[in-house]
């Protein structure tokens, strides 16, 4: 017989706000390219192979409740949140453009878009990670 561990009701709003960033950014990215026209690099579409599935990962937790969606979705968390750092480090010129992986397609080292002359779109997708990261693993608490 298992026991099944239920969300409790501050935990079910954390990972709710948590769903509701991932939402907004798989909408976002959507936007940017599909509305927008904006081709996505090659370390973009990485990071929406990560983001992407949060959505259903994260609202499958939340429909069921269920504590272990914590230990499906931090790894796509921790992932993509690498993966956009990179790209950050890439963008602002830390790491030399020789070494990036972005080939025949757009650059991943050139601003396309900056809202407000400095918030670039992997900036935005660094925060989105390191949000989604504290929602998912310092909110969700000791095991009881």
């Amino acid at each position: 017989m298992s026991t099944v561990m239920r969300l409790s009701g501050s935990r079910w709003y954390w990972l709710f706000t948590a769903w509701i960033i991932a939402l907004v950014s798989t909408l976002g990215a959507l936007f940017l390219s599909e509305v927008m026209g904006l081709v996505p690099c090659e370390l973009c579409w990485y990071q929406r192979i990560f983001m992407f599935p949060l959505v259903f990962i994260l609202a499958v937790g939340l429909a069921t409740s269920d504590t272990q969606v914590f230990k499906y979705a931090v790894p796509l968390v921790a992932a993509g949140w690498f993966v956009a750092f990179y790209h950050n480090l890439l963008y602002m010129e830390v790491i030399p453009e020789a070494l990036q992986p972005c080939g025949a397609g757009p650059s991943c080292a050139k601003a396309d878009l900056n809202l407000l002359g400095f918030i670039s779109i992997p900036l935005l997708s660094l925060v989105a990670f390191t949000t989604l990261a504290v929602l998912l693993i310092v909110k969700k608490g000791p095991k009881k």
